[in-house]
């Protein structure tokens, strides 16, 4: 059932962000101003020249280095901060790694930090979201909770052996996962969501939980047990020069969740799901938080999945998103290059989405918008969408060119679609329950569309 005053609530909140917003792009003398002043404001952490070599704490190569690390981690944070250093080799990890205010994980060239698989590894339950529902849950392999300053650098690996055992949980998660969505839909306390050992809720890979100032500058992550970086509640983060190879369903690639002020540039990712999934909590728990996720800037990357979007929003967006710009991407193969997604059971607003200058080589569907992503076909909280630009876009081949449907109580308002060219499309368009659409130069297998 929908609990009206939270969905209210949320929708308030969103609503007064989204005017504040409007007020932002009014004082700019374009749409893009916006998306350099969130750049300009967007200050990587500086850390203390202190150096800590995990060596230096009793790692060795031919057992589990957690308790190095841990160690490492505490000396750093107790001397004011600094950086701990995993040299080149391969480390062993029975545990998780836990950061702390002001420290850099490096991880330098020729070093792998290896994760170990189910059984091999401990991990303790800490407060995290898990597909926008608020849970204690297995701990992120990396993690930071209540950090300012914390990064993980280097050109090194970080391997989150997923494949090799926490992808079988996937087809044990079932009823964790439908107790989980019960005690966010009845407002269970999030003290008594507890999901630790003997439970199947797949951990993420790197997790920053209400942090600020947060970097990954870097490494390689490899075959991910989840989603691989998921910022939650966090401030001022940049994330560049990051490659995620991770080929297993749910192993995407960054997912800013209820976050703002966000920077992702100058990143490859080649995953089985959404390369970058902008998101901020799952129906009732969702509108609960009410805290959407806002001013964020993706550019310069690389892009390839075979089962998902390059750039998606939701589809647990039900605290809404605003000011979300993505230019000068490539895509070699998406399932949808843009896309959009909730429910008629999620609502959330996501308002001011601005994507211009994508190269896609193949996509199933090249723009996708949709609010009846899995589910949620009868439900009484649609999303709203509206404020969308796409613009200066190629396509090679794509099975459908455009999909913008929305529903009659909650069209999708406002879109521009300008200098799009796909010279290839077995099915041109799809459009229903769209207002304000306008089509500027759009042209599909070599006709003007509009």
């Amino acid at each position: 059932m929908i609990d009206r005053r939270a969905f209210v609530a949320s929708t308030l909140a969103i609503a007064a962000a989204g005017r504040a917003s409007a007020q932002t792009k009014e004082a700019a003398t374009d749409d893009w101003a916006v998306a350099r002043a969130i750049v300009a404001r967007i200050q990587p952490p500086v850390f203390p020249v202190a150096s800590f070599a995990i060596t230096d704490y009793g790692a060795v190569t031919d057992a589990s280095a957690h308790t190095a690390v841990a160690a490492a981690i505490d000396a750093c944070a107790a001397a004011g901060g600094g950086r701990v250093v995993v040299p080149a080799g391969l480390w062993r990890m029975n545990g998780p790694v836990h950061l702390k205010s002001n420290v850099e994980l490096h991880l330098e060239r020729g070093a792998t930090l290896r994760f170990g698989k189910p059984g091999e590894i401990e991990l303790p339950i800490v407060p995290t979201r898990w597909e926008g529902t608020e849970v204690n849950g297995l701990s992120p392999l990396i993690y930071a909770h209540d950090c300012q300053n914390v990064a993980v650098t280097g050109p090194g690996t970080l391997d989150g052996q997923g494949g090799a055992g926490f992808r079988q949980w996937r087809g044990r998660q079932k009823g964790d996962k439908a107790e989980l969505r019960r005690m966010g839909a009845d407002g269970v306390p999030v003290d008594d969501r507890r999901f630790g050992d003997g439970h199947f809720l797949r951990p993420p890979f790197v997790q920053f939980f209400h942090c600020d100032n947060v970097l990954i500058d870097g490494p390689r992550f490899i075959d991910s047990p989840f989603w691989t970086i998921h910022p939650v509640y966090s401030r001022n983060i940049t994330i560049r020069n990051v490659t995620v190879v991770s080929k297993h369903l749910n192993s995407d690639g960054v997912d800013p969740d209820s976050c703002e002020d966000v920077l992702i540039e100058h990143c490859r990712f080649d995953v089985s799901d959404d390369c970058i999934a902008i998101k901020s909590g799952r129906d009732r728990d969702g509108w609960r938080v009410a805290r959407p996720t806002r001013n964020v800037v993706i550019r310069d990357c690389e892009m390839s999945t075979n089962v998902a979007g390059a750039i998606a929003i939701g589809s647990e967006m039900s605290g809404g998103a605003a000011n979300v710009f993505a230019e000068r991407l490539y895509v070699h193969r998406a399932k949808q290059a843009v896309y959009i997604k909730g429910n008629l059971e999620r609502g959330g607003m996501v308002e001011q989405v601005y994507v211009r200058d994508l190269k896609v080589r193949r996509s199933d569907k090249l723009i996708d918008i949709t609010t009846d992503y899995h589910g949620g076909r009868h439900g009484k909280a649609p999303p709203t969408y509206r404020g969308f630009t796409v613009e200066r876009v190629s396509c090679a081949d794509t099975g459908q060119a455009l999909s913008i449907v929305g529903v009659s109580q909650a069209p999708v308002q406002d879109v521009l679609l300008r200098d799009i060219t796909v010279g290839t499309a077995t099915v041109p368009d799809t459009i229903a329950h769209t207002r304000d659409l306008r089509l500027d130069q759009v042209r599909i297998n070599g006709l003007r569309l509009g």
